[in-house]
């Protein structure tokens, strides 16, 4: 049996081209050939910490190709150990024998995805032209997001904004030496009605974007609220959007920027124009004029992590291959 490869985070990090990821995507959206139970929720006791932790699998399978699932726990309490409260490992399997091919990290493999689907709903939606970014939240995404959406669009400024500024000035500093200046930002209204992209990537369950605030041919991209109660846009930004989701069955019942305008009948059903499998397909063209507002929705979907667990195992065997080729040319010299 081959050998089970570990590809951990550190090659992740250093063999990511979002051109060449947001291209996977777009070629697995575009064909759907998986099949994407839904994703598998297990809350159970945890009498030590004093609280439930939580089990989630995602799993999604190319018949007879490949397959895959992601495990993720959540344990709120981590913080008194000094640990982060999620972790998550994917692994990637053969599905026509069953074996296991690779065990990934999962937690940089899904930084990587959710970046590169916002970023490949941006190449449908924002303005060929935008060259500004507004980049609210300062976490692990925010970095990504960035990178992401400058491989798709001529991005020239991006203003971070975060609560702690101080945060908000250490991911300028990460992105420095990149093509694009790097901006900081005291308030979201600084520069919110003055960019052609807002990607907000939060745990806020109040609006951080308000339609009031908005401009005609922005794209907004929201990436936080995987909670029926978060919310990072309020009721204005969802009536003035054309709205589009990764997926329609995850957005609508896990995202309270959807579930309660939604419930409120402040929109409905209809008002979501289409999925990322409607873009990809070129089904739905996206973005249809200069003037148009558009929303995108992201929860995650599995077949992200599929698509980006292939493209890794790819890349960690061409450089296996590569190693080995330079071994035996040092070896016949």
């Amino acid at each position: 049996m081959d050998k089970v490869q570990l590809i951990d985070e550190k090659f992740i990090e250093a063999n990511t081209d979002f051109k060449e990821l947001i291209q996977y995507l777009q070629n697995s959206f575009a064909k759907f050939s998986a099949l994407v139970p839904m994703r598998h929720h297990h809350d159970f006791p945890n009498p030590k910490a004093g609280t439930k932790s939580t089990l989630l699998l995602m799993p999604a399978f190319v018949p007879s190709e490949e397959a895959g699932v992601k495990i993720v726990t959540v344990n709120p309490k981590n913080s008194d150990y000094d640990l982060p409260s999620i972790h998550g490992t994917y692994i990637y399997l053969d599905a026509h024998k069953g074996t296991v091919k690779a065990i990934m990290d999962g937690k940089s493999l899904t930084a990587k995805r959710t970046a590169a689907a916002s970023a490949l709903a941006s190449k449908f939606l924002s303005k060929k032209d935008s060259s500004s970014l507004l980049m609210i939240g300062t976490g692990a995404l925010s970095k990504n997001l960035i990178l992401a959406h400058a491989s798709v669009r001529p991005i020239k400024d991006v203003y971070v904004y975060g609560r702690d500024i101080r945060k908000a000035q250490k991911v300028c500093k990460s992105l420095e030496n990149e093509s694009f200046k790097m901006h900081f930002v005291k308030e979201i209204s600084d520069v919110i009605s003055k960019v052609d992209i807002i990607s907000c990537a939060t745990l806020s369950v109040e609006p951080l974007i308000h339609g009031e605030d908005l401009q005609k041919g922005q794209h907004i991209d929201l990436v936080g609220s995987y909670k029926r109660n978060m919310r990072e846009a309020d009721d204005e930004v969802m009536r003035k959007g054309e709205i589009f989701v990764d997926t329609i069955e995850g957005a609508t019942k896990e995202s309270g920027d959807l579930i309660i305008p939604l419930e409120e009948n402040i929109i409905s059903l209809n008002d979501i124009k289409g999925t990322l499998n409607d873009l990809c397909t070129e089904s739905n063209i996206g973005r249809n004029s200069d003037d148009q507002i558009t929303v995108f929705k992201s929860v995650g979907h599995a077949l992200e992590d599929l698509s980006a667990a292939s493209y890794y195992y790819k890349n960690f065997m061409h450089s296996i291959a590569s190693k080995q080729i330079a071994e035996n040319n040092i070896f016949k010299s």
